[in-house]
């Protein structure tokens, strides 16, 4: 696994078995989000007491953060049968129509990355979501004609990473909207703990430490750190991962001493090139070989969060950190002032 590959949402299989392996399975094994778990108890609570589904639930945050380990809990803590797909999976109604007609009273459908639904898909799910009841068109021309059935009660709890992409009828429809945040360093170093004993993996202190820090606020970067510098403190006979045996791991991994990658330092580097002028996201991606989504999704978070980065009206631009992150100095006039990121009309 490269440097990069630490950060993709899209695990191998053999890393997705792994990570599947060290998921919670329900509120006590649950660490951080204090508050979002909360108000999902409260919620589950009550919908069991009224012999109801719950409602629909939107999970929002950036990837790594639990979204579907949450979703997973809500479904064993509500006893229902959960149903996965995936945004991109459901191109027309009809993948739609079948998923909602073979649902039982009270199941879940999760939907990952929802945000990447069709316009049509999202309008489909309107009156499914509002009155348990779906049209499928039995005829296409003059003589078309729909029919309307009626669907079991269920619950849809959407996971993504950028809920502002769905539309404001869709999301409005969602009677729990939550957001997963960061975890700090105190947090993660709980997970990694949680994760090295179920592995059997020696970890001290420093070990833990070096490796938190570096994780992103994202228990999914830790687990997989973890995993990493475990094959080599094996191969090495290391009977614990100590802070050297970390540092070495991330090193190894392509993280340096700031915990930057190679991908964060080619976005700032691009960036500092145009001296000081904004940079839209095409330019920034052709130059790194990245796509839009990831940069936006998983490297530009970890830089704005860190202050190295601003996202204005007019393109990307370094902050003075930003440039001294990577060895260099602003340009006069850089542009990390009030007036640039809010021009005069």
């Amino acid at each position: 696994m490269g440097s990069e590959e630490i950060l993709q949402p899209d695990a191998q299989d053999t890393d997705l078995g792994f990570e599947i392996g060290l998921r919670p399975r329900d509120f006590g094994e649950f660490v951080g989000q204090e508050r979002v778990r909360d108000n999902l108890r409260v919620y589950i609570q009550a919908a069991r007491l009224r012999s109801e589904p719950l409602d629909h639930l939107l999970l929002s945050g950036l990837p790594g953060l639990g979204k579907t380990t949450l979703a997973e809990i809500v479904a064993r803590e509500m006893g229902a049968h959960i149903h996965n797909t995936a945004g991109p999976a459901l191109e027309r109604p009809g993948d739609l129509a079948g998923m909602l007609t073979n649902l039982a009273r009270g199941d879940i459908l999760f939907i990952d990355e929802i945000h990447r639904l069709p316009a049509t898909i999202e309008e489909y799910l309107y009156s499914a979501m509002e009155d348990f009841c779906i049209d499928i068109v039995l005829d296409q021309g003059p003589r078309g004609r729909s029919v309307r059935i009626q669907i079991e009660p269920f619950t849809l709890i959407g996971a993504t990473t950028r809920d502002g992409l769905l539309s404001a009828p869709f999301r409005d429809r969602f009677g729990v909207l939550e957001r997963l945040e960061p975890y700090p360093a105190e947090e993660l170093e709980l997970i990694l703990t949680r994760s090295a004993e179920i592995l059997g993996v020696g970890l001290d202190d420093e070990g833990r430490r070096e490796l938190a820090k570096h994780a992103r606020g994202t228990p999914r970067i830790i687990n997989r750190f973890l995993k990493r510098v475990r094959d080599l403190a094996q191969v090495e006979g290391a009977p614990i991962i100590d802070g050297l045996i970390a540092q070495r791991g991330l090193r190894m991994l392509g993280v340096d001493d700031n915990g930057m990658l190679r991908v964060d330092r080619q976005v700032l580097e691009t960036i500092a090139s145009a001296r000081g002028r904004p940079v839209g996201l095409k330019t920034i991606a052709a130059s790194v070989g990245e796509d839009e989504r990831t940069l936006e999704d998983v490297y530009e978070p970890h830089l704005i969060r860190n202050g190295f980065l601003l996202r204005t009206a007019r393109g990307r631009m370094l902050t003075d950190r930003g440039y001294r992150i990577i060895g260099q100095y602003p340009p006069g006039g850089s542009g990390v002032y009030q007036s640039e990121l809010f021009p005069e009309d």
